[in-house]
């Protein structure tokens, strides 16, 4: 299950930093942040998932954007909230109950404060992540089981185009995808558990998908993964996002040593452009 979780939300990171904006910041260094023209998503946004492993649900997961507006670091932020937990008798076997959230600047998309509440069987960690875009340090906060207080924090210096899990995705759905190639490879530099990484994500073009909601235009991506155990060699890992402004998550599945998993839509409300369904006869 942490698997197919994993790859789900580390998947959906790995677009979110494929836009460069260093050029952009060389040429106008008295701009703290970029300016996204088109917002992609507007408050009170949900999406739900199914998580599957083979035929089996084994989940749920939630996309949620908050109706309220948020201030924070004297800039307008959205309070973006993702939820994945196991249900039914995996719940008894394996429980997992895991939340991801943060603060996103309206304007640019950055992210401004990040948490995470991981609860898998025994396992807890609850940490914040703080971000000073004036300074372009950030802080990072946790705290295991059986701490009453955060441990001593530790500081990163980022570049001004950082975005992680949560920024990342928002940001990832105001890209034009329509700009790349077949087969298109998009590297990417990321912040992630402690660590800077750079990815690769290739672009696969696109395709009609059928999901609970309906059969839907969509992205199709793969990110090239390093050598591991857990999944199973190339294009191990797809995703297809749908092909609107929404730029909405739709399915993602791993292909796995042993069995496939991944997530599904299965609801959705407050979207805010229409979404791309294909009639079929």
């Amino acid at each position: 299950m942490r698997i197919i979780i994993f790859a789900v939300l580390f998947l959906i990171s790995f677009f979110s930093f494929s836009q460069d904006f260093t050029d952009y910041f060389s040429e106008n260094p008295k701009v703290d942040f970029p300016v996204i023209e088109d917002i992609p998503f507007e408050y009170g946004e949900e999406i739900q998932y199914k998580i599957y492993y083979g035929i089996f649900t084994i989940g749920r997961g939630q996309f949620k954007i908050h109706k309220n507006p948020y201030r924070i670091n004297n800039r307008g932020a959205y309070k973006i909230d993702v939820r994945a937990k196991t249900t039914g008798m995996v719940d008894w076997v394996a429980k997992i109950d895991d939340h991801w959230g943060g603060y996103v600047d309206t304007v640019g998309l950055v992210p401004h404060q990040a948490y995470r509440n991981i609860k898998e069987g025994n396992y807890r960690k609850y940490e914040v992540v703080n971000y000073d875009h004036n300074s372009q340090m950030l802080e990072v906060k946790s705290k295991g089981k059986n701490d009453k207080e955060f441990r001593e924090p530790m500081y990163y210096e980022f570049p001004q185009q950082i975005r992680d899990l949560i920024s990342g995705f928002a940001y990832f759905r105001s890209l034009d995808l329509d700009q790349y190639n077949v087969r298109d490879t998009i590297n990417v530099p990321a912040f992630f558990e402690d660590t800077f990484y750079n990815l690769q994500v290739i672009y696969l073009g696109t395709e009609t998908i059928s999901t609970s909601v309906g059969d839907i235009s969509a992205h199709k991506v793969t990110p090239v993964m390093p050598e591991n155990k857990i999944f199973d060699g190339e294009d191990s890992v797809l995703a297809w996002f749908s092909n609107d402004k929404n730029k909405i998550p739709l399915k993602i599945n791993a292909k796995l040593y042993v069995g496939s998993g991944g997530l599904e839509i299965i609801s959705f409300k407050n979207v805010k452009y229409p979404i791309n369904f294909v009639m079929t006869e």
